[in-house]
């Protein structure tokens, strides 16, 4: 019982870090890259359009793990930001149409899927892991990053976002 108990117990905080796995602050001082991609719908999207909202952008991949698994959360986000100007642009990282396609399908995200089949956003941004996220502040600065899978959906992180936005 007492073995069940601390092995319950180790999970829990286990759980409790990643659910509040840290928004790390973006100290550098280096200007926002460029990002202008189209979604599987044909529609380009800049992110300089974006300015006046919170931005989650993410760089991720259909094998990735965590970011299959983080997708829900990211739904249930869109749902928790309310009327908070807010948005999220996920890059696929390099793969074709037709795994994108299939993986959407499977998993539903609601929020726009940006293609780069070329991976040159990959450099620009200098993404090493999947998945990859920055958070830009509604002027356009990356405020927050975080490397690997979250629940987006946690109130300690909706909260931070929300502080972001303009009044």
């Amino acid at each position: 019982m007492i073995k069940s108990l601390s092995l319950f117990t180790l999970l829990f905080c286990f759980t409790l870090n990643m659910q509040a796995a840290n928004l790390k602050p973006f100290t550098a001082n280096t200007a926002t890259p460029p990002l202008k991609l189209t979604d599987l719908q044909g529609k380009t999207h800049d992110l300089k359009d974006y300015r006046g909202q919170v931005v989650l952008l993410q760089f991720w991949a259909t094998y990735c793990g965590p970011c299959r698994k983080e997708m829900p959360s990211m739904n249930n986000m869109i749902k928790k930001m309310g009327d908070t100007p807010f948005t999220i642009l996920a890059v696929d990282m390099g793969e074709t149409e037709a795994e994108v396609k299939q993986f959407v399908k499977e998993v539903k995200p609601e929020f726009s899927i940006l293609m780069d089949e070329s991976g040159k956003s990959i450099s620009d941004w200098q993404v090493f892991a999947a998945p990859s996220n920055f958070i830009i502040d509604p002027t356009g600065k990356i405020r927050y990053t975080l490397f690997g899978g979250v629940e987006w959906d946690s109130d300690e992180i909706i909260n931070k976002l929300k502080e972001l936005a303009p009044i």
